[in-house]
């Protein structure tokens, strides 16, 4: 230990006090401590050089809160060991992640100290990293280069779950611009992606803390309220475990049983999902019961603790989820159930053994724990080999991938059965063509309808947990273009669009041919600048597709009159005239790059070209962002926009940071949601309240009323959020009225 605090003593390191210099050791004595269990000969050595590595590489630098930087690698390591199960190889180059791309260190010094398979990790690392911070690269190619590395060691994407999950614990010190874009990557991307990695506790984690940056009022409010109700919620869960553990401690099983509070993003989700306040979320809580017993009588164990908990509560036959017969593709099992508790409120109990709970705390780290089965590393290599086809697809664009791999791969699943009883896993919202392709492209190509449970079904139904299907195919039967709106998995589409390109390949050779004659006849070559040229010309994306147009006669190649041939070459006439026209035009004034990056909505509206985004009608006041968006310019968006998540990450770089001025001159419209008791004249309340007490202009109303219950759309303009959040205080107050709600317009 004195090695490690001679470095830190050096003049060089430039810490601002002693008390720095003991936190980091206190640190580092901290994750050997995690980490002993672990240990083997030499390993305590290896760690600790990796750390004075570490700690010499980061010397000079700081975090954006001021802390020493080296705060972050320990923090990561310790994530890697404690929460995610890792050992002393990934321990050591979680402390080393960031010292090839920041520090002078080099991948050959790796190599020397600590071997190939380190260095390979710590380069996957690297890569990763180079692209996250380039800001000119798409999130979706970034993500593309992670999953490479994924395939070829998992513990590379684990230990980038570690480092993005310390970033978004201490996102506070960041711009507000840089907590959007990390916190909506997070949220599209990492949690989706921790989940699937079977990493439940980091991606709940995730969640909440992304929405804490993207929703913060929303989280706040919801925090508050599961603060104010923890005494209730734990007089309930004492009253509901009692008669529980009675009956268990008789069993003679060895268990642990507790509540758990549900995710604040979980609870948001579901309040959106079922349109209900906060209060009339039913399941705020989850009960979970571990019992510890060996693997070969833990299923038999979770079904008898299933058969108390039903004997005394009444079961909801609907929402029983058995993963211990069928476990998700991520390995996770356990019976979740629901059932009637006392005053008649529904409570979701969860129930599944020490060693499947560890799997589902600490995913892939924990099967290779548990690995002698082979049964759950099979599931994880399955996925991988199924990533691997569709990255090897370099016809896909990055952002479609992108798209493509969160239905695809990090959905929730089902799971249905071949004809012969094989089970085959899909995510939620799969067609039977999505089946067909799943069983082999051939199948999915010539499929013409399946039968379902005996019942001849179309290739676009949407499959349910526990269908069984039969395809029926023909030889004479080909994809069309519509088939992509009836499947959801990756290699259902890559496979159709295969298709689709070959046969329009074949089409486009009569295009080529005419093509050719009408370049022939102005005395220009049939060659690749002047093909190239025609593409830019009708803004088309390939020569394929120009070549497929003009034999489907949608291109008549017309055109051609606006080009000039110099010698054999097509140009563009007015390109020329525009280049002449910005060579005699005075050069434009460079622009302040802060002001750039601030634009001001209200006062100067004027000077600024945008829009208000259709998807989430934002008024002054809510958290917003502008987004370049190709062919609508400037678009404004709400941070909690549902499409949000996916722009942020995806295309961070055509971001542009925005607030709003204080202009009482403009009215934005909205839409408010109202239901209540239909009771006579209550209508003309609230008319008379809008209109009448508080002069808000109402653009349209709607309103039905069915067995003694109303609910009304009203359209109205208001000037700012303010304005609207005490028109909804003032009409939720009102004698009768159930419920008021903002809700998105549409365009």
């Amino acid at each position: 230990m004195d090695a490690i605090e001679n470095i830190i003593q050096q003049p060089a390191y430039s810490l601002n006090d002693e008390q720095e210099k003991k936190e980091i050791v206190r640190r580092y004595r901290a994750l050997l401590r995690t980490l002993k269990p672990k240990l083997k000969t030499g390993d305590k050595e290896l760690v600790r050089a990796a750390f004075e590595i570490a700690v010499e590489a980061h010397k000079t630098m700081r975090r954006k809160s001021g802390e020493p930087y080296i705060f972050h690698p320990l923090s990561v390591a310790m994530i890697c060991v404690e929460e995610i199960g890792l050992g002393v190889r990934s321990t050591i180059c979680a402390l080393l992640h960031d010292t090839v791309e920041d520090t002078d260190i080099t991948l050959e010094d790796i190599q020397q100290e600590f071997g190939s398979e380190i260095t390979k990790i710590i380069d996957g690392l690297t890569k990763i990293s180079t692209v996250v911070d380039n800001n000119t690269t798409q999130q979706a190619e970034n993500f593309r280069k992670i999953l490479l590395t994924l395939t070829d060691d998992p513990r590379v994407i684990l230990i980038k779950l570690a480092d993005r999950l310390h970033n978004m614990r201490t996102l506070d010190s960041m711009k507000r611009e840089k907590q959007l874009k990390v916190a909506s990557e997070t949220v599209y991307v990492y949690a989706p992606l921790a989940h699937r990695m079977g990493l439940y506790t980091v991606k709940t984690e995730m969640e909440d803390l992304s929405m804490k940056y993207l929703e913060p009022d929303i989280y706040h409010q919801i925090a508050r309220k599961l603060s104010d109700t923890k005494r209730e919620r734990s007089r309930y869960i004492n009253e509901f475990i009692k008669p529980v553990k009675e009956r268990l401690d008789k069993s003679g099983y060895e268990y642990d049983i507790y509540g758990r509070p549900k995710s604040i993003h979980s609870i948001w989700n579901k309040m959106k999902k079922k349109n209900v306040e906060f209060e009339e979320v039913y399941d705020l809580f989850a009960i979970r019961i571990i019992v510890d017993t060996s693997s070969e009588l833990e299923k038999e164990a979770c079904w008898k603790i299933y058969s108390v908990i039903t004997d005394m509560y009444n079961p909801s036959p609907d929402r029983l989820r058995d993963w211990l017969s069928n476990p998700k593709s991520n390995g996770y099992e356990a019976l979740h159930i629901t059932v009637m508790g006392p005053q008649g409120k529904w409570v979701e109990v969860q129930i599944r053994s020490k060693r499947m709970n560890e799997i589902a705390e600490k995913g892939l780290a924990a099967h290779w724990k548990y690995k002698e089965g082979g049964a759950d590393q099979d599931r994880f290599d399955k996925w991988f080999s199924q990533i691997r086809e569709v990255l090897g697809n370099d016809d896909i664009s990055s952002i479609d991938f992108l798209q493509d791999f969160t239905t695809s791969f990090l959905a929730e699943e089902i799971y249905v059965y071949t004809p012969k009883g094989d089970v085959k896993m899909l995510p939620v919202g799969s067609s039977a063509l999505d089946f067909a392709f799943s069983i082999h492209s051939a199948i999915g190509s010539k499929c013409i309808g399946a039968k379902v449970n005996h019942k001849l079904v179309p290739i676009s139904y949407k499959l349910k947990s526990g269908d069984q299907i039969e395809i029926i195919t023909s030889n004479k039967q080909k994809p069309s273009e519509d088939w992509l709106t009836l499947v959801l998995t990756a290699k259902a589409k890559n496979k159709i669009k295969d298709s689709l390109k070959e046969e329009k390949r074949k089409v486009a050779e009569e295009g080529k041919y005419i093509a050719e004659k009408k370049l022939a006849s102005i005395g220009a070559s049939f060659s690749q600048a002047n093909i190239d040229e025609l593409v830019v010309f009708y803004k088309l994306p390939s020569s394929l597709e120009l070549f497929y147009r003009v034999a489907v006669k949608l291109i008549d190649l017309k055109e051609l009159k606006e080009f000039s041939v110099v010698g054999d070459k097509l140009h563009l006439i007015k390109v020329v005239k525009v280049e002449q026209e910005l060579i005699d035009s005075p050069k434009p004034k460079q622009e302040n790059k802060k002001d750039a990056e601030l634009i001001i909505f209200g006062e100067k509206s004027d000077k600024i070209v945008y829009a208000l985004a259709n998807c989430c009608t934002p008024i002054p006041g809510d958290d917003v962002f502008g987004f370049i968006s190709t062919g609508k310019g400037l678009m404004i968006h709400r941070t909690n926009c549902p499409n949000a998540a996916r722009l942020l990450s995806s295309f961070g770089h055509r971001v542009v940071k925005t607030k709003w001025a204080k202009n009482k001159e403009i009215s934005f419209l909205t839409g408010l949601k109202i239901t209540g008791l239909d009771d006579v004249g209550v209508i003309h309340k609230i008319t008379n309240l809008i209109s009448g007490e508080l002069k808000i202009n109402i653009s349209a109303i709607t309103v039905e009323a069915k067995e003694g219950i109303f609910e009304g759309n009203i359209r109205l303009y208001v000037h700012d959020k303010d304005e609207l959040e005490s028109l909804l205080q003032n009409l939720r107050e009102l004698p009768g009225i159930q419920s008021v709600k903002r809700y998105d317009l549409e365009s």
